[in-house]
């Protein structure tokens, strides 16, 4: 099999965590056990290495590196072999797309996961991913009883472009590659930085009536939450 390596990587952003490796190599055992049908334990590998270059230029992330690195590889492989027919792909796929992957995509995600739960896949990206999800996310989510599901900013990549069926931009102009066969949607929203807590609250309830509408369009006749 031909498989692709990935693609974009630059080692100049940031230098390799110390003592790494170790950690590295049980990150890509495990998910080249997962993934062993798709790809080879080698393209595991450039994947895990890569995702941990991308994410260790955060250093916000601090501790918790590694399961983000795990995450992210993970996320990113799925991602790659769904898109390619390498695996079933058996409900649809919104990936949300915003600049920092902190703020309005972050949002949406987690309202999306709530009103959809299993019925359809969701992922988000950031073209300039920042180092954590702001709080007003947090205290948005939490006045509806939710929250950010363990979710992290991340760069945006081509494997979960090519895997979605609807990509959906806040505010990232032109950064997000397009797919032939995929549904584009721009919902221009108000960035969530800086904005008192009525008009972020209107932001979330903007967000919510559109995440209504397109649910309804993916899914059969209640397969949705009320």
């Amino acid at each position: 099999m031909n498989e692709p390596s990935p693609l974009g990587r630059d080692r100049r952003a940031a230098p390799p965590l110390r003592d790494v490796n170790p950690v590295l190599e049980r990150i890509t055992s495990r998910l080249a056990a997962r993934h062993s049908r798709a790809f080879s334990r080698e393209t595991v590998e450039n994947y895990v290495e890569e995702c941990s270059w991308m994410l260790s230029a955060k250093a916000r992330v601090g501790h918790h590196l590694p399961v983000l690195i795990e995450r992210f590889a993970d996320q990113r492989l799925g991602a790659l072999a769904r898109g390619m027919g390498l695996s079933p792909k058996p409900v649809p796929e919104v990936l949300f797309v915003c600049t920092e992957n902190g703020g309005r995509s972050q949002l949406a995600a987690a309202l999306m996961r709530h009103r959809a739960g299993d019925a359809i896949r969701v992922l988000t990206a950031g073209s300039e991913p920042g180092s954590r999800i702001v709080p007003v996310v947090h205290a948005l989510l939490a006045e509806l009883g939710l929250d950010a599901d363990g979710e992290f900013p991340k760069p945006l990549t081509t494997e979960v472009v090519t895997a979605a069926d609807v990509v959906v931009t806040l505010g990232c102009g032109d950064a997000c590659p397009v797919r032939p066969g995929r549904r584009y949607l721009d919902w221009d929203l108000p960035d969530l930085s800086g904005l008192d807590i009525e008009t972020a609250r209107s932001v979330r309830d903007a967000l919510a009536d559109r995440i209504g509408v397109l649910a309804r369009e993916l899914l059969p006749t209640g397969a949705s939450r009320a």
